[in-house]
């Protein structure tokens, strides 16, 4: 019985990863909302009796009037794409879908600005600091 209650993380995640494949190919290819542009699905978190996915998605244009009719686009043909899903997956339990914007590429590009800036910052002092000892020695 342990060694069962072990493998339905796993098959969860299998779950998951089939659905964001899935997914992505249903958006790309079948889906005709002129609202949801070019998107990328960076992850899908199941719950563990399936009934509802969180569906993580980030796209070129972050304004947030471009990030809310991608998601009303989304939401709007949700029903659609989970009909397709059932036509290629094969589980007892369909969850219901739910789209949110990802913002960790963002967040990570902007504390990646900030550490770039900063080590500029910590370079130009440094150089500076050292024209000074240089300068000093030269005065001696």
């Amino acid at each position: 019985m342990a060694k069962h209650s072990k493998t339905i993380p796993q098959r969860g995640q299998r779950v998951a990863d089939q659905i964001q494949r899935d997914l992505s190919e249903i958006i790309a290819f079948e889906l005709k909302d002129p609202r949801v542009g070019m998107i990328t699905l960076t992850e899908v978190q199941l719950t563990p009796d399936y009934a509802h996915a969180k569906i993580f998605f980030t796209m070129l244009k972050d304004s947030k009037e471009a990030v809310q009719n991608t998601i009303e686009g989304l939401n709007k043909a949700a029903g659609y794409m989970r009909n397709q899903l059932g036509k290629r997956l094969h589980i007892h339990t369909l969850p219901q879908l739910h789209f949110v914007h990802d913002v960790s590429t963002a967040r990570g590009m902007e504390l990646s600005a900030l550490i770039d800036q900063a080590n500029a910052t910590r370079a130009l002092d440094d150089e500076q600091s050292q024209q000074r000892t240089d300068a000093d020695k030269d005065a001696e």
